[in-house]
């Protein structure tokens, strides 16, 4: 893929960029290299106060930031801004809260100090996607330059201004140059970065495919990796449920980010005693949704980010249709220029077609009926995935289940799934492993160091006395 900004509304090519040559990239990380050296003794008194700068410029610059999301990936400007907004809520939770997160903690041992100091890594690459091309890169920046390391990133080749202004914002707020740089590079020349022993640690969030070539070109050189990866996550709705504000929430869940987010409500598994209402009020939701201009504050969903994945979920929506499945609405691309695809519902899936098995990166959901708790659980673990999770049920004893049997990352009981500083973020089985976002978030990037300073008899008789 071209490294270019490219309407998706539209079509229109807006700007294209060449790739680093070797000797940019090697002068990007020889700069990382050092910056890191002088980088790493900052207070975190210092780094604080550059982040909170970081965060009052993507408050203050929100719109403009937000127009420039939805000119290279399709988002509507409304949720493009309120991204940014968020970015600035990151950063601001990171700056007040990263010093406890990361305090030296004692250990009680009997005549000796012993502790554990928390400190950073070094270069950290981040391999970013571009469905979200600021929250993504800023809840693993914010984290990382609190912790006292500094950030390379590789973003998607569809979002070049993004990254560029990523990296422009973190200068701006006052970090030194090279604690954070953009490698406007191909996906060819990533391992080459990962390979360089200056880059000590990789993150990714992205496909399967890429998760396990960066994990494994990481893995040969001995590195740390955190993958968020794909998500097929299951909605599931039981009788005692609030079914207005269940079908409202699958509804926003699904058609989020033009239903391209990793924790949109994919499949949605309803108890059969209220499948036939839940189904009507649903399809009857997605069709009265605007889809068209996302610059327009009248739109609800926008075009998908490339001809590419319009053509991928036409044609995982076909395959599953040939197989045996119903499509209730929607189903097919949308005339007119740009990447348009309309809200869609399909239902009777068998297990061997592409909706049932593959994650469908678009606003296509899967609808499925289970008989009881069982089948609901077990229709919701029958994948290979295992990110988020939404069940909505008012009855303690399945909420409890849920809860303990939901194989995911996380489980949100009547509410969407979402992210959000305060609590960690990741998943299981192929969706990646560590964590981002929370104090898991700030500890995947450092050095958990043992100290033990051993203690001679009378110093460990005078601190017992003491």
């Amino acid at each position: 893929m071209a490294i270019a900004t490219i309407n998706p509304a539209t079509g229109e090519e807006v700007k294209t960029f060449n790739p680093l040559s070797d000797e940019q990239i090697e002068s990007k990380l020889s700069l990382a290299a050092k910056t890191f050296r002088e980088y790493r003794k900052t207070s975190f008194e210092e780094r604080s106060r550059m982040l909170m700068r970081a965060a009052q410029i993507l408050e203050d610059e929100a719109e403009e930031l937000g127009r420039l999301m939805t000119r290279e990936m399709g988002k509507t400007l409304a949720a493009a801004t309120a991204e940014a907004q968020k970015c600035a809520r990151g950063c601001r939770y990171y700056a007040e809260n990263a010093e406890k997160m990361l305090a030296d903690e004692d250990v009680e041992l009997e005549g000796a100090r012993a502790f554990i100091r928390y400190q950073p890594l070094g270069p950290v690459l981040a391999v970013m996607p571009w469905n979200f091309p600021f929250w993504q890169v800023f809840r693993f920046a914010a984290p990382a330059l609190m912790a006292g390391n500094v950030g390379l990133l590789k973003h998607a080749s569809n979002v070049p201004q993004c990254a560029l202004a990523i990296e422009d914002i973190i200068h701006r707020a006052g970090f030194p140059e090279g604690a954070f740089q953009t490698l406007l590079i191909s996906s060819s020349q990533v391992q080459a970065v990962i390979d360089d022993p200056r880059v000590r640690a990789a993150t990714l969030t992205g496909s399967e495919g890429a998760g396990r070539q960066v994990a494994s070109e990481a893995g040969e050189n001995i590195k740390k990796t955190v993958l968020e990866l794909g998500g097929s996550d299951p909605f599931i709705v039981m009788p005692s449920a609030d079914l207005e504000k269940a079908v409202s929430t699958a509804v926003t869940s699904r058609t989020l980010n033009n239903g391209q987010s990793c924790i949109n409500a994919k499949r949605i598994i309803v108890h059969e005693e209220i499948a036939e209402e839940f189904e009507r009020r649903y399809v009857e939701s997605m069709q009265a949704l605007r889809v068209g201009d996302p610059m327009d504050e009248d739109t609800d969903m926008g075009p998908l980010a490339t001809p590419d994945i319009l053509e991928d979920v036409d044609s995982q929506v076909r395959k599953s249709v040939e197989a045996g499945a119903r499509v209730l609405t929607g189903g097919e691309p949308m005339d007119g220029p740009g990447n348009f695809y309309p809200p869609t519902v399909i239902t009777d899936i068998p297990k061997d077609s592409p909706a049932y098995i593959e994650e469908i990166f678009g606003p296509v959901a899967s609808l499925f009926r289970a008989r009881d708790i069982d089948e609901a659980i077990a229709i919701a673990n029958d994948t290979t995935f295992g990110l988020g999770s939404s069940s909505w049920t008012n009855d303690p004893d399945e909420q409890e289940r849920f809860v303990n049997e939901i194989e995911a990352g996380m489980v949100y009981i009547n509410r969407m799934t979402e992210s959000t500083p305060e609590v960690p973020f990741g998943g299981v089985k192929n969706s990646g492993y560590g964590r981002e976002l929370s104090v898991f978030g700030i500890r995947e990037f450092v050095n958990a160091k043992t100290v033990w300073i051993d203690a001679s008899d009378e110093g460990a008789t005078t601190a017992a006395a003491e």
